[in-house]
């Protein structure tokens, strides 16, 4: 069953989000990561279901929202367009899923938000480093913003000829996905130009992190007002660190980490099963 389209507006701008459906379950929010969208939830949603009323939207410049004018998208933005997606919902407490981003924007919406929130899963959610130079002083933190934007200024969306082009990308993204979820994920994640050739939908200024919002010292402390039980997901094969010794971590009183073995980090898609098993009896619980 395909999940039904709607369009909300957050912030003048118009938004994606979809409905999988099942009327009278708690509500479950599920919100993608950088460079995603909300289709590759798709195989985590249709299991879901069966226990929830299951929603996902396209953040802000991915999917088939409204790219952002200008060339900041910050955390701040997306728990804007997140909070405006559960005014309309508009059944407290939730219960709220999200990878990489999405997952950052979750627990920064449940340290703002504590009374809103039941029960918050992250997945690979601290997406920003400790050592990377975003965590430098606020001077080298805006030198290099500026310095990432003129280089995307300077950048053309890659043209791919076919699908099956496009598709050869994403898996090289991610060497682990099936041909299925890959065909999957590009058809959703690509417009078609008039030439036949496909390009990605998200916004190319996605891909520079904002000077602002990320910081460990804010996120300590918008973490420490989470009062709902956590459950952070990191896979062991991820680019990024198993975050054990994070402050962000730390912060978290009512948190327990799942380290998933043989995943990278798109661990819905890696260790579908294992991430269902554990998600599905931490919402129960």
């Amino acid at each position: 069953m395909e999940p039904i389209s709607h369009f909300f507006y957050s912030d003048r701008l118009k938004l994606q989000s979809w409905d999988y459906g099942q009327d009278g379950k708690p509500p479950l929010v599920l919100v993608h990561g950088g460079l995603d969208h909300a289709r590759s939830w798709d195989w985590m949603a249709r299991s879901l279901r069966e226990h929830y009323h299951v929603y996902a939207l396209d953040l802000r410049g991915h999917g088939n929202s409204a790219w952002a004018p200008g060339a900041i998208y910050s955390v701040a933005e997306h728990i804007l367009d997140l909070l405006a997606l559960l005014d309309i919902i508009n059944s407290f407490p939730i219960r709220l899923m999200g990878h990489s981003l999405g997952g950052s924007v979750v627990l920064h919406y449940a340290g703002l938000y504590p009374d809103r929130v039941c029960r918050a899963v992250s997945i690979e959610g601290f997406i920003v480093p400790r050592e990377r130079r975003l965590q430098g002083s606020p001077t080298e933190r805006l030198l290099y913003w500026i310095e990432a934007v003129r280089d995307v200024e300077k950048r053309r969306s890659k043209c791919y000829p076919n699908l099956d082009a496009a598709m050869a990308r994403m898996k090289e993204a991610n060497p682990r996905l099936s041909e299925e979820v890959a065909r999957h994920l590009t058809l959703h994640g690509t417009n078609w130009e008039s030439d036949g050739s496909l390009v990605w939908k998200f916004d190319h200024y996605m891909r520079v992190v904002a000077p602002h919002g990320f910081d460990i010292e804010d996120c300590v402390e918008i973490f420490g007002n989470i009062n709902c039980p956590t459950l952070l997901v990191c896979g062991l094969e991820s680019y990024l660190p198993v975050p054990e010794s994070d402050p962000r971590m730390k912060a978290i009183r009512n948190c327990r980490l799942v380290k998933v073995s043989n995943a990278g980090h798109w661990v819905h898609h890696d260790q579908l099963e294992i991430l269902l098993r554990e998600t599905t009896e931490f919402f129960q619980d």
